[in-house]
């Protein structure tokens, strides 16, 4: 990411592994630790024609390097939400939303821990 980008509360942004995406809105911006506080609300995975989308809302917040954010596009964004909003969440799908939402999340950090060693 561009560190001329300044975050502000509110707005979308999102974290980018492999084939999938984490759509998070800005809740704040730690700048002396270079974090971003995030509430998750999308991992859109992107590996069949129809993009699978997991509805993150209740998941927990995070707080990760905001090098690693970028900002996400409203269009995008709304395409997506709407369709988790147009669908009531069975039963046993929120814990599986925040079961992938970590192993994400850990993917990710497995990541930067191994090109950090490089």
């Amino acid at each position: 990411m561009n560190m001329s980008v300044e975050f502000k509360a509110g707005q979308i942004v999102y974290l980018e592994h492999s084939d999938r995406r984490l759509y998070a809105e800005v809740i704040q911006v730690v700048v002396s630790r270079q974090l971003c506080w995030v509430r998750p609300w999308l991992l859109v995975a992107f590996t069949q024609e129809i993009p699978q989308i997991i509805d993150l809302r209740d998941a927990s917040d995070l707080l990760w390097s905001i090098n690693l954010f970028q900002p996400a596009l409203d269009t995008e964004v709304i395409g997506f939400l709407s369709e988790v909003l147009a669908k009531q969440p069975k039963p046993g799908q929120i814990l599986d939303a925040k079961q992938q939402l970590n192993q994400f999340i850990h993917e990710i950090w497995q990541a930067q821990k191994e090109s950090s060693e490089c």
